[in-house]
């Protein structure tokens, strides 16, 4: 049962087949048969588990298990505690209120790679960094939920999905954990999901809805 972590780098499309020029986790990945354990925008960086048990894939996406999952987010403007605390409340998306999430400011993170390219930057408008811990994957939800408190997300990265933290691996690296660990992670979802571990399901990991 490998599992993977993968720095995905920017504009890098989240599957493996390719259908235009832009890049793809083939480009970075060349063990067979892993799959992405949901889905990372190409316009966004970090963090992505990758893996062969379609299980265990299916226990990762599953959104009734909340798994947690840390952003990094450079946003327009520096944030006020009001709008931090709206993150936090939840913001009223057009698909709905989003779940209580922490939210901070953020020093720059520490190592962080330039971005190519790099973003926009506009005269007199500062940017700041703020983390977002999310127990919820809506499609750009980070980004929608920025915006609609006034400050636009200018660059994104995931650092962090459940225990799995970026720390360490530079754009484009890959990274496989330990048998051991991956076995603990998988257990500790199907317990909250109330199932008993069992033997490995001989279904195949299917890749993420979009990217």
């Amino acid at each position: 049962m490998p599992l993977m972590l993968l720095n995905k780098p920017f504009q890098v499309m989240t599957r493996f087949s390719k259908t235009d020029e832009r890049a793809t986790l083939a480009d970075f990945v060349q063990t067979p048969g892993v799959y992405p354990a949901g889905r990372l925008d190409f316009d966004s960086e970090g963090l992505l588990l990758l893996t062969d048990d379609g299980p265990l894939q299916a226990l990762v996406t599953d959104p009734r298990h909340a798994l947690e999952k840390v952003y990094w987010a450079q946003v327009e403007g520096i944030p006020s505690e009001a709008a931090l605390e709206a993150l936090r409340r939840g913001v009223l998306l057009p698909d709905g209120l989003t779940r209580a999430a922490g939210a901070r400011l953020l020093e720059e993170p520490p190592g962080l790679w330039p971005r190519d390219p790099p973003i926009r930057v506009r005269l007199h408008i500062p940017t700041r960094w703020i983390e977002l811990t999310l127990r919820e994957g809506r499609n750009r939800q980070v980004r929608r939920m920025t915006a609609a408190v006034g400050h636009p997300t200018l660059r994104l990265i995931r650092a962090m999905i459940g225990p799995f933290r970026l720390t360490g691996l530079a754009p484009g690296q890959v990274r496989e954990v330990e048998p051991s660990e991956a076995a603990a992670f998988k257990a500790s979802l199907l317990a909250t999901s109330g199932r008993q571990v069992g033997g490995r399901s001989a279904s195949r990991p299917r890749g993420p809805a979009r990217s």
